[in-house]
């Protein structure tokens, strides 16, 4: 099964994405996914002028020997570009893998540990009614896992809250959906730490006495305190049991997670913005979280995302991927099947895509009673309509980015 052809086809319907489509000379094709938000050109150049021309030829079957290939090869290791690059190459792959042997990838990877993924959905609001409304739908649409973000009173616009005013290039367009503004120029938002370690607290507490202690709920610091001011966080939301709080801290700094442990036992989850096992090789290894956040797009595939879950599963550390809508159909697919396989899985974030998107990439997949399911189709059991795709062409995006009061540029 030799790939005869590779195209990198780059559309926009509800934002921009970046797919890898292979092809055999048994007429078979297979999709990876190479979406990163803000950057897409950059892993599109990276695959077109120096992936695609390795591939000509190759047999479809040796998956980890091209992954090992792709990564050692390149000599300049690791960083989201090259291991978004990689990602696509490796679902494309075990894509084109699964409809040879008829079967979907999950079979391929020990076959299903459990019925289905548990999902959590982001609701969020800029004030207390708007905010139970939101968990309401989101109660309705049948998740059973919220995220929980919420606006801070005296800042304009933040991080996570859907009904945000969505910029002049995003009209119509959810603001925790899609927060790359479609222009010139990336847009600046506003930050205060102290104000927001005062109010969320009282959103919790309002949360669990309107809907009660048994809904898991999480939420995203999003990288923006140091490592005493998420200790605080931490302990402060400690009564109100989260299921996990997420990206407290930069994550460059690992050992800063040991100070947060120190003072509160609220679950951890990070990884997000990481991309390799050894980005998370000590935080594992110390115990320092309780989830591996990675997306299958953007750490390096199934293949060493797999890696990354085996080796937290020897300290009891779960799963729960990246799944916004920045991740493609493809990517989410993907995670869809590991996260099916692997016995360590924990929750599978989930953001439905726009109409548009959902055209162009059509799914398998399957949404009951707050579970996902990849479905039984071979392969990840996408398909790309490309002329769809060609109807939406890339526009220039960047996500936004933080200020504080004095003009200082905070972490968005």
């Amino acid at each position: 099964m030799r790939i005869d052809r590779a195209e990198v086809i780059v559309t926009s319907p509800d934002r921009n994405f970046v797919t890898l489509k292979l092809s055999t000379d048994d007429g078979l094709t297979g999709l990876g996914d190479a979406t990163l938000n803000g950057r897409e050109l950059a892993v599109v150049a990276y695959l077109t002028d120096h992936v695609v021309p390795l591939l000509l030829g190759i047999d479809a079957h040796r998956i980890e020997d091209t992954w090992q290939f792709l990564y050692r090869s390149a000599y300049w290791r690791r960083g989201p570009i090259t291991m978004a690059a990689i990602a696509a190459v490796d679902m494309a792959l075990w894509d084109l893998k699964g409809k040879a042997a008829g079967l979907p990838v999950y079979q391929l990877l020990g076959g299903a540990s459990r019925m289905g993924l548990l999902a959590y959905g982001h609701a969020s609001g800029r004030d207390t009614d708007e905010l139970f409304d939101s968990v309401r739908s989101h109660l309705e649409q049948g998740y059973r896992a919220i995220r929980i973000q919420t606006a801070v009173p005296g800042l304009k616009s933040i991080y996570g809250i859907a009904s945000n005013s969505t910029y002049e290039g995003n009209a119509g367009v959810r603001y925790d959906h899609e927060p790359a503004q479609r222009g010139g120029l990336p847009n600046e938002e506003d930050w205060d730490t102290r104000s927001y370690l005062r109010h969320v607290p009282t959103v919790f507490e309002a949360v669990r006495n309107e809907f009660g202690p048994e809904l898991p709920l999480l939420h995203d610091g999003h990288h923006r305190m140091t490592p005493i001011q998420a200790a605080q966080l931490g302990k402060s939301l400690e009564p109100y049991d989260l299921f996990w709080l997420e990206d407290v801290t930069p994550s460059e700094n690992p050992e800063a997670l040991r100070l947060v442990r120190q003072h509160t036992t609220t679950p951890l989850a990070i990884g997000e913005v990481f991309n390799t096992v050894w980005d998370y090789q000590q935080i594992i290894r110390e115990q320092l979280v309780d989830y591996v956040r990675s997306a299958v797009t953007h750490t390096g595939g199934i293949t060493h995302l797999r890696k990354v879950l085996d080796y937290a599963s020897q300290y009891q550390i779960k799963s729960g991927m990246h799944g916004p809508t920045d991740v493609s159909p493809v990517g989410m697919a993907a995670a869809m099947h590991l996260g099916l396989a692997i016995h360590n899985f924990g929750i599978q974030e989930y953001m439905k895509h726009g109409s548009k998107t959902d055209s162009v990439f059509r799914q398998s997949f399957t949404w009951r009673q707050g579970m996902l399911h990849p479905g039984d189709e071979p392969g990840l059991g996408v398909e790309l309509d490309t002329d769809g795709a060609g109807r939406y062409p890339y526009v220039q995006a960047y996500l936004p980015y933080n200020r504080l009061a004095d003009g200082t540029v905070h972490d968005w």
